[in-house]
């Protein structure tokens, strides 16, 4: 293993710590000497793809003083359309288990009837994954969405949704509302081997150091990332007692500067590396897929990123093995996302929910602690969707290794041969 790779591991899995102390190679001159957001007064730089300009170009501190124009505030109207749209997709559900002698409640709990209560449950949870925009008539809060969708994927990239009053539904319900907002904005995919639709993000007491487990399941620090979907959706039901804070940084904005101040580093980043899949591998598939973290395919610029998983897989033999270039131009590249001149800080409140468009996002999470008296009730908990969103942008077929189909509205999330798409209404 390359050392730089060792000393990775070792460094920045404290809580809140930073992914490592980096050098950083990129940093001639600073953000503020940039351009104007959107404008394409970069230099020309050959046998690279040209600047990136419009709406997802923006530096953090420049774009958190604009808040109105990101968030969106939920009425007391879209509220009432929220909860009725729940209640009609779980009447329809409690039908469907009252055929089979399997009534299921508002809580999510199943009684009575034949005695079938966990197979009552998973009617209304498989209904539930495959909910559509249809299935959830929301008539003012709907349109509203729409556009929301567009600015994901033409606009700035991100969204917040202020607030659903989460405290006051049960788990299902709870679930049910994320589900269908979500169905507005895209297909849900499933986020692991176990056919997940609804991810949990929470504390599940487990290392990433385990090969075998993905950062979202423990407290640690994330690192700025991708997901393997086109929009990643959060909703926040309980923060942690401490951190858990959320990051965004535009890729646009770090393809840029990194043309800017350090050309022939993007320009590695620009060839395939090898990606760990951490034990989810499809039939007939490596444990690793080679992609690179910047793809160009005109007229657009997709990034792939989750630096841990980069480092990872280095421990097939088959893989091909870094260079020092390539430990530099990734050490680069996260040196630039840590950077508070670039990327932005939120932190999500309960009923908050954030979209974000992985193509030309990252996202982050600080490391949180819990408490010592944190119980399954109490600790931080979020619900997490993967959407497949329709008018998304055409990607290149390097991403076919981790999305297989590449097809607009029914693609990315991670497939298993036996697995049966599910809605968890518990994290597992």
């Amino acid at each position: 293993m390359h050392p730089s790779l060792a000393a990775r591991k070792a460094a920045g899995r404290r809580m809140g710590a930073p992914a490592a102390t980096l050098h950083a190679p990129c940093s001639a001159g600073t953000p503020s000497e940039s351009p104007t957001p959107g404008s394409s007064a970069l230099p020309a730089t050959p046998d690279l793809p040209p600047a990136r300009t419009g709406r997802a170009v923006w530096y953090g501190p420049d774009i958190m003083s604009r808040p109105d124009e990101w968030i969106v505030s939920l009425t007391e109207a879209h509220v009432a359309e929220v909860e009725a749209a729940v209640a009609k997709v779980l009447a329809e559900a409690e039908a469907a288990a009252a055929a089979a002698s399997l009534p299921v409640d508002g809580s999510g709990r199943a009684g009575g009837g034949g005695g079938g209560g966990e197979e009552a449950v998973k009617l209304a949870t498989q209904r539930l994954a495959r909910l559509t925009a249809a299935d959830f008539p929301l008539p003012t809060l709907g349109p509203v969405l729409e556009s929301l969708r567009g600015e994901l994927l033409e606009g700035r990239g991100f969204a917040l949704i202020r607030r659903l009053p989460v405290e006051r539904y049960s788990r299902l319900q709870a679930v049910a509302s994320f589900m269908g907002i979500g169905a507005h904005l895209g297909t849900a995919r499933s986020q692991n081997a176990k056919g997940h639709v609804l991810g949990h993000v929470a504390d599940l007491g487990l290392s990433s150091t385990d090969p075998r487990v993905r950062i979202y399941q423990t407290r640690e620090r994330q690192t700025f990332h991708t997901d393997s979907c086109d929009v990643v959706g959060l909703l926040c039901l309980r923060e942690a007692k401490q951190g858990g804070d959320s990051l965004l940084v535009s890729a646009d904005t770090l393809f840029n500067e990194m043309r800017r101040r350090c050309p022939d580093l993007l320009a590695r980043l620009l060839q395939a590396m090898p990606h760990d899949r951490r034990g989810e591998v499809p039939a007939g598939q490596r444990p690793w897929f080679d992609i690179p973290v910047f793809s160009w395919h005109d007229p657009h610029v997709s990034v792939f990123y989750q630096r841990q998983y980069f480092d990872s897989a280095q421990r097939f033999p088959e893989a091909r093995q870094l260079t020092t270039e390539d430990v530099e131009a990734l050490d680069a590249f996260d040196a630039l996302a840590n950077d508070p001149t670039l990327h932005l800080t939120m932190r999500l409140a309960p009923g908050d929910m954030q979209f974000v468009h992985n193509h030309n996002m990252l996202h982050d999470r600080t490391g949180f602690d819990d408490g010592p008296d944190a119980t399954a009730e109490t600790r931080r908990h979020l619900l997490r969707l993967w959407l497949a969103a329709p008018g998304a942008r055409p990607l290149p077929e390097a991403f076919a290794a981790r999305y297989g189909s590449l097809q607009v509205g029914s693609r990315g999330g991670i497939e298993v041969p036996g697995a049966i798409m599910h809605v968890p209404l518990e994290p597992a």
